[in-house]
């Protein structure tokens, strides 16, 4: 899956407790999960998207997500918003 739909979104939440929480309130559009992270880290996020039907993705780079989201750190998670 490519970064640019990330990087040309106009409003993202970052980190998988924010995602969750977003997820939980209906304003998800989809999300993009890095493979380079500990299953511990992502199970939550992975599931709540399975249970509120919402689209996800899976990345490759950790570093390369947070790129693209424009930060400096990397980012596991991050939410695509309606």
């Amino acid at each position: 899956m490519s970064y640019e739909k990330v990087k040309q979104a106009k409003k993202t939440i970052i980190g998988t407790k924010q995602t969750v929480k977003a997820m939980k309130k209906g304003l998800v559009k989809e999300v993009y999960i890095a493979r380079d992270v500990e299953d511990r880290i992502i199970a939550l996020a992975e599931s709540t998207a399975k249970d509120n039907n919402i689209p996800f993705y899976y990345v490759e780079s950790k570093v390369d997500l947070g790129k693209a989201c424009g930060l400096r750190i990397n980012a596991s998670v991050v939410a695509i918003t309606v």
